[in-house]
């Protein structure tokens, strides 16, 4: 049973550590790559949706792939693109809407684009040199643990906790180390002063050996003295 539950401990600790160096490197992964137009995860491109307008696609709090691509002018209606707007209203932010036709804007090849949540044409076109990837597919509610983990709380709570939990089981282990030292010391303890009980145990028996081998030899000298004297006594007689 023991051994059992060492064997289930060494298999949990293990399994704690990999997800928490999972989660460590899937934080620092996600913080590189998500909502970065200037970055990819092998040419995938990963962001959070922020509003509704392609809820017939995804919806708020989805997270999106696209594919970075570099040719940004095979693309056809109907395909759906991630790209930097021109919009005076959001210029710069990152938009990934449908396209509804192919066009020019200022002598620049450009794509007209919509939301399909109210179907009406962006107000400005997406410029083909500003086309970041073709959106490739959605990861449902992604986004809101993508917020939540690069928080303070999801941080503590996704990394930390781990981490003071392998922390503390190894406390645990380390102090019944500890314990068990001290019980291995004592029981050693215990066992020389055993071992040097029953040695001073037997040095007074064999003193009491000799000790009473030395009474009978001087009692063995003492009758032989006395019987040396008769003898004498009765020669003289």
């Amino acid at each position: 049973m023991k051994k059992a539950l060492r064997i289930a401990g060494r298999i949990l600790t293990v399994l704690i550590l990999l997800f928490a160096v999972f989660v460590m490197v899937f934080t620092i992964i996600s913080v590189n790559t998500v909502n970065r137009d200037d970055a990819s995860f092998f040419g995938f491109k990963p962001y959070i949706v922020l509003s509704d307008s392609m809820q017939q696609e995804f919806a708020v709090g989805d997270m999106i792939i696209s594919r970075a691509t570099d040719d940004t002018a095979s693309f056809e209606e109907g395909d759906i693109i991630t790209f930097r707007s021109i919009d005076p209203a959001n210029y710069g932010e990152v938009v990934t809407h449908k396209i509804r036709s192919v066009t020019t804007y200022q002598g620049e090849m450009a794509y007209v684009t919509y939301g399909t949540s109210t179907g009406a044409d962006d107000a400005y076109p997406a410029l083909a040199r500003n086309i970041i990837g073709e959106y490739v597919l959605r990861l449902p509610k992604m986004g809101y643990f993508f917020q939540f983990l690069r928080s303070p709380a999801g941080y503590f709570t996704i990394i930390l906790i781990p981490f003071l939990i392998l922390i503390a089981i190894q406390a645990v282990k380390f102090f019944r180390l500890v314990r068990q030292y001290k019980a291995e010391q004592q029981m050693q303890l215990a066992e020389q002063k055993a071992a040097l009980e029953a040695e001073r145990l037997q040095a007074e028996k064999m003193k009491e050996e000799l000790e009473r081998l030395k009474r009978q030899l001087e009692s063995k000298t003492q009758n032989n003295d006395a019987s040396d004297v008769s003898s004498e006594n009765g020669g003289e007689g």
